[in-house]
């Protein structure tokens, strides 16, 4: 699962990236800072199940503090996009390629107004923030179009003579595009398309790109530069109706640099800060703090981390699962309690799971074993958040 950051240069996607991984990216203040994706591992948080079992765990492809799970996700941070992308304008075709394997998107846009279309830096509130919500779903639909659009007339003419139904021959041409059958029925039921792919004129092609995107590569807009971001700025966002959470990635990345060097206690998403080390501060320091910290508690949160959780459990539908082999004491073959936790999309099954965790337990599944409630489960048992479950497969 990879939530891709992306946005036109110069509005923080590259701070936002790094504060949510702590993985190095070149950070400037001129557009194309970034040119090759950077790519780095965030967390989502959810309850540990160890809090009910009443014995700590011990995670291997996580954290754990205080009872919150932190559950890896992939991220992708790609180079600028700039109007016209589509058409190969600034980095906009390895952009779009980089963009393949994303699941969702993080807009990035710069709610301060600071920086133009090009990001370019320019007077803080002269650049419409609306403007660049607009294009980059514009370019990235348009970029849909491009592929969908090249050779359908005989694409379609073929799929009628033949039988076929087209949402299957288009699922073979976007497969790279990790779209599925079921994505592009609904894309084509939105656009309200007439049932002979032959009929479809560019617009409705274009109009069913669209609504493609919306499916299956959907998009929350991170409000970025919030700290200084004219209120009325917001306010316009937010009234796209679009998905949008204010941020301030710049405060994110200093309070996360700051904890990992033990200077201060803050967990990701948190509303208030402490400083631990008050020795190992210099007046700059501490005046940054301390602005940070009085920010929060009127602001709640920086939006970061609000932003990934929102693209993964809500626009994704995505829920944690733990598998385990000692269905009584929640471990491993080690030992280790609660070892690993799975994203998985909601509604998935037993069997679901079991391909998850390995081929082999999927096709040799034979039952599942509720850690909790003790009961067996079958392999079309609909999971539930925070289920600690056992695969019982043949050998």
């Amino acid at each position: 699962m990879q939530v891709g950051i992306v946005g036109k240069p110069n509005v923080g996607k590259s701070t936002f990236f790094s504060a949510l991984t702590l993985a190095p990216a070149q950070i400037a203040a001129y557009p194309f800072t970034t040119i090759e994706a950077n790519k780095g591992v965030g967390y989502v948080r959810t309850k540990c199940p160890h809090l009910i079992k009443g014995v700590p765990c011990k995670p291997k492809n996580a954290h754990c503090e205080n009872g919150v799970r932190y559950v890896p996700i992939e991220l992708l941070d790609v180079a600028g996009l700039v109007p016209d992308a589509h058409k190969g304008k600034g980095l906009g075709n390895k952009f779009l390629d980089d963009l393949r394997q994303a699941h969702a998107l993080i807009h990035i846009v710069d709610a301060s107004g600071a920086t133009d279309s090009a990001g370019n830096i320019v007077d803080k509130g002269s650049h419409d923030p609306i403007q660049d919500v607009e294009f980059l779903q514009k370019e990235v639909a348009y970029w849909i179009y491009s592929i969908i659009g090249k050779g359908f007339d005989k694409i379609a003419r073929q799929a009628r003579l033949a039988g076929k139904k087209i949402e299957h021959i288009l699922h073979e041409k976007l497969t790279g595009l990790i779209i599925s059958e079921a994505m592009i029925v609904a894309g084509m039921r939105n656009a309200e398309l007439d049932q002979d792919p032959t009929h479809w004129k560019e617009d409705d092609i274009l109009n069913f790109s669209f609504e493609l995107l919306k499916v299956s590569k959907p998009m929350i807009i991170a409000a970025n530069k919030f700290d200084i971001a004219p209120p009325e700025m917001i306010k316009k966002l937010i009234a796209t109706g679009e998905r949008v959470i204010p941020t301030a990635a710049d405060y994110e990345l200093t309070l996360r640099r700051a904890a990992k060097a033990s200077l201060i206690e803050y967990s990701p998403g948190a509303d208030s800060i402490k400083i631990t080390s008050p020795e190992k501060l210099n007046e700059l320091q501490k005046s940054a703090l301390g602005k940070i910290s009085d920010w929060l508690k009127t602001n709640k949160s920086t939006g970061v981390q609000d932003c990934l959780e929102k693209a993964v459990f809500d626009m994704l539908n995505l829920m944690v699962v733990y598998p385990v082999e000692d269905e009584t004491k929640w471990t491993d073959k080690d030992g280790n309690v609660l070892p690993d936790a799975y994203l998985m999309p909601k509604g998935s099954t037993a069997k679901d799971l079991a391909f998850k965790v390995h081929t082999d337990f999927g096709e040799n599944f034979i039952r599942a074993i509720d850690a909790k409630t003790h009961m067996t489960l079958g392999a079309s048992h609909v999971l539930n958040d925070g289920d600690v479950i056992k695969i019982v497969a043949r050998t």
